[in-house]
C-alpha cells in the first residue's frame, strides 16, 4: 500500500491499491444534483480522474483547473474530479468559480470510490491526493498516489499519460 502523509502525519490508506495494468474497478458516486454517476457511464472515453481531499483548498482548486484546462486539449479524454465534500459544496464551487463543465463528483456517501482505488484516509474519512488514467476500456495506464497530501501531484506525467491512452 501506498505510504501517504498529510500535512506531515501518516495515515492509513482503506482499500485496494491500484496498479498500472489492472482493470480499473468499478464505483458509484454522487453528481452535484445528486445523480448516482458510475465508472461506466464514461465507458468508451479515456479517463484521467483527479483525486483531491476538499475542493476548498488552495492546492485542490488548483489540480482541478489545472486539469480541466489540459485534458480539455486531448480528443475522446474525460476529466474526472472526485473528492468526499458533500455534492452542494461542490456545486457551490462550481458555481462561485463560473465553472460549468467541470465533471466533479462525491465520494461522500459511501466512499465507493475511496475504497476501491485505495486511497480513503481512515482517520480524516477524506480522499487522499491521487490522480489515475484510464484508457478508453478501462485499463489503468497511469497511477499517482501523492506522497504528502498537501503537494501537487505531477501534472505533466499525467497528462502525457491521458495524450497517450487510447
Amino acid at each position: 500500500m501506498a505510504n501517504i502523509t498529510f500535512k506531515g502525519n501518516a495515515v492509513t490508506l482503506l482499500g485496494n491499491e491500484v496498479k498500472v495494468g489492472d482493470q480499473a474497478p468499478a464505483f458509484t458516486v454522487l453528481a452535484t444534483d445528486l445523480s448516482e454517476v458510475t465508472l461506466a457511464d464514461s465507458n468508451g472515453k479515456v479517463r484521467l480522474i483527479s483525486v483531491i481531499p476538499s475542493i476548498d483548498t488552495g492546492v485542490c482548486e488548483q489540480q482541478t483547473r489545472k486539469f480541466n484546462e489540459e485534458a480539455s486539449k486531448i480528443s475522446n479524454a474525460e476529466v474526472i474530479t472526485i473528492s468526499a465534500d458533500l455534492p452542494f459544496a461542490q456545486k457551490r464551487w462550481c458555481a462561485g468559480e463560473g465553472l460549468e463543465n467541470v465533471k466533479i463528483y462525491s465520494d461522500h456517501r459511501n466512499m465507493s470510490f475511496g475504497d476501491a482505488y485505495g486511497v480513503h484516509m481512515k482517520e480524516l474519512r477524506l480522499l487522499a491526493r491521487s490522480v489515475f488514467v484510464l484508457d478508453s476500456e478501462g485499463k489503468v495506464t497511469y497511477v499517482e498516489y501523492v506522497s504528502e497530501g498537501t503537494n501537487h501531484p505531477d501534472y505533466e506525467k499525467a497528462i502525457e499519460a491521458a495524450k497517450s491512452a487510447k
